[in-house]
């Protein structure tokens, strides 16, 4: 159920006027006299939103998975600095919406007394904080419900080390603490916070710690209630949301007026938004094309369209966006195990209810014999299963084969995007931007 998008959340949310960490106007209630936080951790919720459209354009659209046909928008396929002019449209409401949550979870934490919300508050921040550091590297740190309208200082991006380690890892180990493996209304639980931090760990390279929490969602999914589903076509649209393979997702309702205002991702993946009206890109065709009998190929692709029915059309504004699903975790898992010196044969035999459901035979370990082997098949195997779902590019930073997958140099400068330039300017140039825009 979507039942706690209220309406009556927007009379208890921090808003953010100018620059994302002020508050003006003042709050209609402020958060010291309150003694309920339920409606301001709906607010933290609520502004997830705003940042599900742009990562799904950032994770597929920036990757070889599809691509923009109309100018200026076809700068996602260029890497260069003209990038910046999708401000208004992609990372200028990403980016207020993190920090609108990040500022609504700040509240719960430093005020309520009920620990599971401040567990959820927690993986809240944290969910936002990872958006905006795997999107923009260094990243402006600020953990209070008040801050200082003063002291510019607070600005300051912080380097992505910092992110990580001083408020990413810490919130979702006390998440993990504070919250159930019961999955309530599709809200944050202690699974989600295990698969989060495991995908943490994984994005910064630290194979070591991703493998405990990764195994801990794998193996206690079951107890949770969560399996994959039987048909891969069942995980997406929505009559299937909240469906039992969804560690998490950020709830959509076409009866909640949310912050971005633009095209959504169900859209630009259908080819419904003019921008890219025949958005498939031909090198997804032919990873489909080299996994024949493939049964995610009719739900991830159409090659008479050239676009993606994953999200159809019908009840497309009432899609969830999936952040964490099952397969994705078993698939991260695998690609922890590999890393850490497991044996082929184990790796590879967690890929076989993945693939048994696409169809497809276990892959033979006397064949991919190798750990580079492993990590190719994996991440081939990521490729086909996540395909639409904003995983893509951030897959491609991550494990450094922009150039080998995307078959160009790419410049590293070019691996984050843009900071909105109105932070930059309403800052005072406090708030830098990336290096190359």
């Amino acid at each position: 159920m979507k039942s706690f998008y209220i309406i009556l959340v927007s009379l208890l949310v921090i808003t953010a006027c100018d620059n994302d960490l002020d508050q003006f106007p003042p709050n209609l209630a402020d958060s010291t006299s309150l003694t309920e936080f339920d409606g301001i951790l709906n607010a933290a919720y609520f502004y997830q939103h705003a940042g599900v459209t742009p990562m799904a354009v950032m994770g597929d659209f920036r990757a070889d998975n599809a691509f923009m046909d109309e100018e200026p928008y076809d700068e996602f396929d260029r890497f260069g600095a003209n990038l910046t002019d999708m401000e208004e449209q992609f990372f200028g409401p990403f980016y207020t919406g993190m920090y609108k949550s990040i500022l609504s979870a700040n509240g719960v934490i430093e005020n309520s007394t009920v620990a599971t919300e401040v567990g959820e508050a927690k993986f809240l921040r944290a969910l936002a904080y990872f958006k905006l550091v795997r999107a923009f590297g260094a990243t402006t740190i600020n953990t209070s419900a008040a801050p200082s309208t003063t002291d510019g200082s607070i600005l300051t991006r912080q380097p992505a080390s910092d992110v990580y380690n001083n408020v990413i890892i810490p919130d979702l180990n006390d998440a993990i603490a504070a919250l159930g493996t019961e999955i309530v209304n599709g809200r944050a639980s202690k699974l989600a916070a295990q698969a989060l931090l495991g995908k943490v760990y994984l994005q910064t390279g630290n194979y070591s710690k991703a493998e405990a929490p990764l195994a801990a969602v794998v193996n206690g999914a079951a107890a949770a209630g969560i399996s994959l589903q039987a048909e891969f076509a069942d995980i997406f649209g929505v009559d299937n949301d909240l469906n039992s393979e969804i560690i998490y997702a950020t709830q959509v309702s076409s009866s909640i007026v949310d912050e971005y205002g633009f095209s959504e991702f169900w859209s630009w993946s259908g080819g419904l938004d003019t921008k890219s009206l025949r958005p498939l890109d031909t090198d997804l065709v032919a990873a489909f094309d080299a996994s024949e009998g493939d049964l995610r190929r009719a739900v991830t692709i159409d090659t008479a369209t050239m676009a993606s029915p994953k999200f159809p059309q019908t009840g497309g504004p009432d899609h969830d966006w999936i952040e964490l699903r099952l397969a994705d975790v078993i698939l991260m898992y695998a690609e922890a195990l590999n890393e850490n010196g497991s044996a082929a044969g184990t790796v590879l035999g967690l890929l076989d209810p993945i693939r048994m459901r696409a169809g497809l035979d276990p892959l033979d370990a006397s064949v991919l014999n190798s750990q580079s082997l492993v990590r190719q098949a994996i991440q081939d195997e990521r490729r086909l299963e996540l395909a639409f779902e904003g995983h893509r590019w951030f897959d491609l930073v991550r494990t450094g084969t922009v150039d080998a997958e995307m078959g160009q140099t790419v410049d590293s400068k070019y691996h984050v995007f843009p900071i909105p330039e109105s932070e930059v300017l309403a800052s005072f140039g406090v708030i830098t931007q990336n290096d190359g825009y």
